[in-house]
């Protein structure tokens, strides 16, 4: 069984993708986490709040929030992920959103691979972006690993005369695979015929509302949920002395859900006052006492870990790459690697824009794709000497099935082969 390589109650300080990228493969129970929705707004704490100062932007740019590795890695182990983002793309002419799901995916990959096999996530969005992050997990998790849909109903909130007012989010529920732990809760009936009996819990919840702002719990911070909706989910999806995760951990809301239900806990949260937070509401709760007052159970400032840096892998460092897993690993010529700009380049310097599949001659290098020799799924590396042109219909025949040899087979079988 892998060892996680992070102590419980540690937070982390900065952007969460080199956090999660050190974290050990198959190691975390749960991910409950609120991220971003692509509002296209900037987002401030109350004034006066003890988040004063929290603000954080929610609007996308292809040309300022995406890395050409990110979109590398992606097209090359993760076709159906950038089929979504590239989706996005076309519908959206700014590519705002196809730049928030890239910016997303590239996260959420890295959460994939740190769940254990009989772990979940559940995922906080809205409307504006939740039918695409559903096509984007569906892409990762794969849709049969995607279990509900949760509907969080609310009142609080203006409205509008001309549509009908958007009181709501949605939990996203996957799973890793179908040995996940769920722990099913109960309510009690209200129909006449099951009163006094209790019944298990739907997918869509009225019975927990939003935070005003007068609420105990209010912290001042701009997208702050109820302890009680990731108490719900806690208690579900994992045991007592279990590890969750939140890499956008704001105002501290999952961790600590996580210490009231008895779970270990790790967060990660760009904002700078994130460690005082958390420090803050664990006292609110009784959670904590200054250091050197352990106050019986209680645990101390000290037992919380804070670090700006990202743990260091004591595993096989393997890569966010599992719906290609390979069946066997093998090294990476040394040398500097090329980018797939790079790539393309040189092959066709080296023998010209012509499909290796079918051996057409194009005009124009937009007609061709590239591609691996050898597929991911048979241990083939991303390496320039494992990569190829082909033309688009030679690719999808090829997929990540056959081999150059093989598809050259199969175009001469169906007479697809350019005429000399």
């Amino acid at each position: 069984m892998p060892t996680l390589n992070v102590q419980n109650r540690t937070l982390f300080h900065g952007d969460n993708l080199p956090f999660l990228r050190g974290i050990n493969s198959g190691t975390i129970h749960l991910i409950a986490t609120d991220p971003p929705f692509n509002k296209g707004r900037d987002f401030h704490a109350t004034p006066d709040s003890l988040a004063a100062g929290a603000k954080f932007e929610d609007r996308w740019s292809w040309d300022k929030d995406v890395h050409q590795d990110w979109i590398d890695a992606i097209q090359d182990d993760w076709p159906a992920v950038w089929e979504v983002i590239d989706a996005a793309n076309s519908v959206w002419a700014k590519r705002d959103m196809g730049a928030f799901l890239c910016w997303l995916g590239v996260r959420m990959l890295e959460m994939h691979r740190v769940l254990r096999e009989d772990g979940s996530i559940y995922l906080h969005i809205d409307h504006t972006a939740h039918a695409w992050v559903k096509a984007l997990m569906d892409a990762i998790f794969g849709w049969k690993n995607f279990r509900n849909e949760i509907v969080w109903c609310y009142a609080l909130g203006g409205s509008s005369r001309k549509l009908w007012s958007k009181k709501h989010d949605t939990l996203l529920f996957y799973s890793k695979s179908d040995s996940y732990y769920f722990d099913k809760p109960s309510i009690a009936a209200t129909s006449q015929r099951m009163k006094g009996q209790d019944k298990g819990m739907l997918d869509w919840w009225t019975d927990i509302p939003s935070l005003n702002n007068m609420a105990k719990e209010r912290m001042g911070y701009p997208t702050q949920k109820p302890l009680a909706l990731y108490e719900r989910v806690i208690q579900a999806s994992s045991r007592e002395g279990e590890f969750v995760l939140d890499p956008f951990c704001g105002c501290a809301t999952t961790p600590i859900a996580a210490e009231r239900a008895g779970r270990q806990w790790i967060g990660m949260d760009i904002w700078d006052k994130a460690h005082d937070v958390v420090v803050e509401r664990l006292q609110r709760e009784g959670l904590a006492s200054p250091e050197g007052d352990t106050g019986g159970r209680l645990l101390t400032f000290g037992q919380i870990g804070y670090s700006t840096v990202a743990p260091v892998r004591s595993d096989d460092g393997g890569t966010a790459a599992p719906v290609l897993k390979t069946k066997q690993k093998i090294a990476e010529p040394p040398g500097p690697r090329m980018s797939r700009a790079e790539m393309v380049e040189f092959l066709i310097e080296q023998n010209g824009m012509v499909c290796r599949g079918c051996d057409r001659d194009f005009d124009d290098p937009l007609y061709l794709e590239l591609d691996h020799n050898t597929p991911r799924s048979d241990g083939g590396l991303n390496h320039i000497s494992n990569r190829l042109l082909l033309c688009g219909p030679c690719n999808r025949i090829k997929s990540n099935r056959l081999t150059l040899s093989g598809l050259r087979a199969e175009n001469q079988k169906r007479g697809r082969m350019a005429m000399e």
